[in-house]
């Protein structure tokens, strides 16, 4: 029922111009002026308002919640029409007023097309109202407020934008249009979806339906993202934080209004930030391994600190060093055990511009074939049965620095080839984890054995030994360089009676010529227990030399006492009589197996790790 309460004509009071008292709520007109029933209808007083809204109900509805918000607003963006659907060309203006507490909306049209034909009657000597001043002083009042409203539109620092309910935009200001590089001619009118929200970062396409902007108004649900990206005209994303909110005509939904601002310093801050301190947790990890590997390299006794000698193959060795160390090369050091190839490594390591970062030392043959994989490319927690933490492995401890991989034929074979993988791409991924970490290290790697014997039994990866043995050093036996015992003897005793706070006693000719003309298979490593031994025992100021083994291929000792070497030797040595015996064969009754004893798989296992085929035998 219309509410006929004369108490609203005194909120026209003064109204100059068409002018309606309207109650949003029920969409009624509860009081007029005159002006406005000569330009609307003759009888507006309980009539809708919404019919007479031609155009930019949309428009209307961002127009009352400025209202609503800020008391006043105007917009020339509505168009009105009359009641025989006459459209006017107008601008309007809203000012909030309440009436019992009921919020209501009091709505000044502005006609231009009547303004100047009254104009012209002015002109012509017909006042209206206080004549042509007083119309242009109205004029002047509605323009300032006008750009009053739009100064403080593109003043905000956040980018707003209005789309109606297909999907087109309405109004852009100026803090969207400089963040997005579009303009207003871009984008009014058009799909402002497919200009600016098209795609995800990873490229995907992002179809409308599942954008949050049209499901607020689709759904009627105010929809706040924190991160996505919007595309600007240039082509380039920026990350974008954005809140899109139902506006409604009335009870109609008729779109949105999206107001966002530009993240992509902030999320670059925080990147930076999350990077960092997952660096840090990985340093952390990283310096607890290098300070255990440290602690145990200290351990470590070590016969010497420098490559000693005088032969041309040592001094050949050390010319090699001097030009490989500069550079990131791959280094590939091979020779007999105990000639010194980690003395090689070392060296190289330090000639280099890695020096300042440590070596870390990987003994293949030393770890299970089931955990080298660990070892090498480190873990996270759960990875497999017994990882209960993520550590790192030695590729990635070496990150900045060298890893030297002593024996690297005992690398099972299948991991040779993850290993040749990560070298390739320099980057490791942890076992148990998704996560690649880049790499950038130098491998040294060494082995005792045939590398081409290797390959061709399938023991080897031909590939990873080219990509390893890009600058291939060889170490010659001790037993071919005699000339080099005299200066290693007087730098081994030196040390070693150093270390037990002794005496250094006298080497004699007849002691240098037993240490000289023995074969060494144990080579320098084999030197050195002689000499600790030596200087153990010695109680007069001369060196007692004491060799307990004359181990020669296909010889039996002579001493009941062995050092690992011996044994070693003579094992190979006993083997390769044994196959000789047997004629190569390994077994049946008469094979090499029988004849020592033992299975034939034991057999063969053990030819397999002394690296021994039949060229052998």
């Amino acid at each position: 029922m219309l509410d006929t309460d004369t108490s609203y004509d005194s909120f026209l009071a003064g109204a100059f111009g068409p002018t309606l008292l309207i109650d949003l709520g029920q969409d009624l007109i509860l009081a007029t002026t005159a002006e406005a029933q000569s330009l609307l209808a003759d009888d507006l007083t309980g009539a809708n308002f919404a019919p007479f809204i031609a155009d930019g109900l949309d428009m209307f509805v961002v127009f009352l919640t400025e209202v609503e918000h800020r008391g006043v607003a105007r917009t020339r963006r509505v168009t009105l029409q009359s009641a025989n659907q006459k459209s006017l060309n107008s601008e309007i203006t809203g000012r909030a007023v309440r009436h019992e507490g009921r919020p209501l909306l009091l709505l000044h049209m502005l006609d231009f097309e009547t303004l100047e034909r009254r104009a012209a009657d002015t002109a012509a000597g017909n006042l209206y109202n206080g004549g042509l001043l007083e119309w242009q002083r109205a004029q002047s009042f509605f323009s300032d407020l006008e750009r009053e409203n739009q100064l403080i539109l593109n003043a905000a620092g956040e980018g707003i934008y209005g789309v109606n309910a297909d999907g087109k935009t309405t109004f852009v200001n100026r803090a969207a249009q400089e963040m997005l590089g579009w303009t207003n001619e871009d984008l009014l009118g058009h799909d402002i979806h497919s200009k600016i929200h098209h795609h995800h970062l990873n490229g995907e396409h992002y179809p409308s339906h599942k954008c949050p902007i049209y499901q607020s108004f689709r759904f009627e649900q105010v929809k706040r993202i924190e991160d996505e990206v919007f595309w600007r005209k240039d082509g380039k994303p920026i990350r974008v934080e954005y809140v899109s909110t139902p506006i409604y005509d009335g009870t109609q939904l008729v779109g949105a209004v999206v107001i966002f601002r530009d993240i992509t310093e902030r999320w670059e801050s925080e990147r930076k930030l999350r990077e960092a301190m997952d660096q840090v947790a990985a340093l952390h990890d990283q310096l607890e391994e290098e300070n255990a590997y440290l602690q145990e390299a200290i351990n470590i006794e070590r016969a010497h600190h420098d490559i000693i000698g005088r032969s041309e193959a040592i001094q050949g060795i050390i010319k090699q060093i001097e030009l490989v160390g500069p550079t990131d090369a791959n280094v590939l050091i091979r020779g007999e055990s105990g000639v010194g190839k980690s003395l090689v490594a070392s060296a190289v390591h330090d000639e280099s511009n890695r020096k300042r970062r440590p070596m870390i030392h990987l003994k293949a043959g030393a770890v299970n074939p089931e955990n080298i994989e660990s070892e090498l490319f480190g873990q996270v927690r759960g990875a497999f049965a017994g990882a209960l933490k993520d550590r790192p492995g030695k590729l990635e401890l070496a990150h900045g620095g060298t890893l030297f991989i002593d024996e690297v034929a005992d690398i099972p074979l299948e991991v040779q080839g993850h290993l040749l993988d990560a070298l390739q791409k320099r980057e490791v991924v942890r076992l148990g984890d998704d996560r690649a970490r880049s790499l950038d290290l130098r491998i040294i790697a060494s082995t005792t054995r045939d590398i081409d014997r290797e390959v061709q039994a399938g023991r080897l990866r031909q590939d990873l030994m080219l990509h390893l043995g890009v600058f291939p050093i060889f170490c010659p036996p001790l037993r071919v360089r005699p000339e080099d015992i005299p200066i290693l003897t007087a730098h081994l005793l030196r040390i070693a009676c150093k270390r037990l706070g002794r005496k250094v006693p006298i080497v004699t000719e007849g002691a240098m010529r037993r240490l000289q003309d023995y074969h060494w298979p144990g080579n320098v490593r084999e030197l050195a227990n002689v000499i600790e031994r030596g200087a153990i025992v010695s109680q007069s100021n001369k060196l007692q030399v004491e060799i307990q083994s004359h181990v020669v291929p296909g010889a039996m000792p002579t001493s009941a006492l062995l050092t690992e070497a011996d044994v070693e030797q003579f094992r190979r040595a006993n083997i390769v009589a044994c196959m000789k015996e047997a004629n190569g064969r390994v077994a049946g009754k008469d094979g090499a197996a029988a004849l020592l004893g033992i299975k034939p798989t034991t057999l063969y296992s053990r030819l397999k790790k002394l690296g021994l085929s039949e060229s052998d035998w």
